[in-house]
């Protein structure tokens, strides 16, 4: 067995390289960025350009339409906003209460690639 990283060292608290674990956190964050590029679609589709180029929608009319995709809202428009890819008032989003609050997409993300194979390999092995 390898030994521990110092507490300071970069490797500190993250998988082994190479192993099942840091395959699946790489899955799991290829597949977060999907849903987030998801979002911004949607937010793309039903929102309403402005004169700066970017698309808003309100909360209300996103969260009936993207509650059909997925469960998710909230933690995508969150995570979606800590990557600077929207802009809304508020930490938090609750459906009804927060129905006119203005949803603006900024830009589109780049292209995210979730390669699913990849990870099904490393598990079968």
């Amino acid at each position: 067995m390898a030994a521990r990283p110092s507490r300071y060292s970069r490797e500190y608290g993250r998988p082994v390289a190479g192993s099942k674990t840091e395959a699946r956190g790489r899955f799991a964050g290829a597949h977060i960025s999907q849903e987030v590029k998801d979002l911004c679609k949607v937010i793309l589709q039903m929102g309403r350009e402005q004169a700066d180029g970017t698309v808003s929608v309100t909360f209300g009319r996103l969260f009936e339409r993207y509650t059909r995709i997925s469960n998710k809202l909230v933690g995508m428009l969150l995570r979606a906003r800590k990557q600077n890819l929207v802009h809304f008032e508020g930490e938090m989003l609750f459906q009804r209460r927060d129905d006119d609050v203005i949803i603006t997409l900024l830009h589109m993300p780049e292209q995210v690639e979730n390669d699913a194979d990849e990870y099904w390999n490393i598990c079968a092995k």
